[in-house]
């Protein structure tokens, strides 16, 4: 099997960190979704997507995933938000899974992430439709009018 095909390609974002957080691998749907080149972005540390207020959170989770080979988003998905190279913000959700050396030491995390700001959108939209209604429905129930 040609691993290198399905990276290059995959429609989610695969993009691989070593034990430090930079960049080793970013593949081209990472590209089309943070708006970074591959140039751009190996080496980097991924403080270059992570919005300001969420990389202390971000870092001290991702310390303690290195230190312990443990995460909990291999199969739970986590969402969140990123940030697009022009500075716009995006909503991700994305898994993890452990990379270790052939003596079963921890090298680095590889995250396979997919770009829901669509779709979180319109949840938004009928999350406050759904209220909206909801408090027509109340205030129709307190005036004692018939539905």
């Amino acid at each position: 099997m040609d691993f290198e095909q399905i990276v290059l390609g995959a429609g989610d974002a695969i993009m691989v960190c070593d034990g430090a957080g930079l960049i080793t691998l970013w593949n081209p749907a990472a590209e089309r979704i943070f708006g970074f080149t591959e140039a751009d972005a190996l080496g980097q540390s991924l403080d270059m997507i992570i919005p300001h207020r969420q990389r202390q959170r971000h870092w001290d989770g991702y310390h303690k995933t290195m230190e312990t080979a443990v995460t909990k988003y291999g199969a739970d998905v986590l969402r969140v938000p990123a940030l697009h190279k022009d500075g716009h913000t995006l909503s991700i959700a994305f898994t993890v899974s452990m990379l270790f050396s052939t003596d079963h030491q921890v090298t680095g995390i590889v995250a396979i992430v997919r770009d829901e700001t669509a779709r979180f959108a319109e949840e938004r939209k009928l999350r406050a439709r759904l209220a909206q209604a909801e408090a027509k429905a109340e205030t129709s129930d307190i005036n004692g009018e018939r539905r």
